[in-house]
């Protein structure tokens, strides 16, 4: 069970969240909703042992993978490497079946720079579903991307949730993303930002 306990964090003198308590059982997707500058991503920061300097208590597994709002690639590496470095124990042969699922297949030697910018976001996908994490954190993963390639990446990224089945915390400002791929909808609001309140998926766990 993964579980927050967060009495309060400040930045300074700025006190930016309350008390902010929930839990994510194994398997299920919670999505954080809030607007811009809430706090959202200071929560993941926290749950993903980024941030320590919080009053309060995260109980997290140490087998994690984290989706940042950019790629977070190493330039120099190849694609190959990417995930190797991550996941050293991987393998080779388990690198590229991991490439393949997210449509690199045949990318093994591409490095970062020679790869689109939606190449290089399924590539960080590949990278943090390579070692079958118990938790997967997301911040944001289809911010600044055109319809139709925030559209691939919603649809790749549910179907790669629910083959690995990971206890997952999804960080979006968007509510039709939360809807599309959470079980489950927490709203971060307030100053000191708190949970407001809780949206049941209507779709009884079952994504569209």
């Amino acid at each position: 069970m993964i579980r927050a306990d967060i009495t309060s964090k400040f930045f300074g003198d700025q006190q930016v969240l309350g008390p902010v308590r929930f839990d994510i059982r194994p398997g299920e997707t919670v999505a954080l909703l809030g607007p811009s500058g809430i706090g959202k991503s200071t929560i993941l920061r926290i749950m993903a042992g980024i941030d320590t300097r919080f009053e309060g208590t995260v109980t997290r597994p140490d087998n994690m993978a984290i989706v940042f709002q950019e790629p977070t690639l190493l330039p120099w590496r190849s694609a190959l490497d990417n995930l190797l470095i991550a996941r050293p124990t991987l393998g080779a042969d388990a690198a590229r079946a991991a490439l393949a699922r997210v449509g690199l297949s045949g990318r093994d030697d591409a490095f970062p720079g020679q790869l689109s910018l939606g190449q290089q976001r399924r590539l960080a996908l590949a990278r943090a579903f390579a070692g079958a994490p118990e938790f997967l954190v997301m911040d944001e993963p289809f911010v600044s991307l055109d319809p139709e390639m925030a559209e691939q990446m919603l649809a790749l990224t549910e179907a790669l949730i629910a083959e690995a089945k990971p206890a997952t915390l999804f960080v979006t400002h968007a509510r039709a993303e939360a809807e599309r791929l959470a079980d489950r909808t927490l709203v971060l609001s307030g100053r000191p930002a708190t949970l407001t309140d809780s949206l049941p998926d209507t779709s009884n766990g079952e994504h569209a």
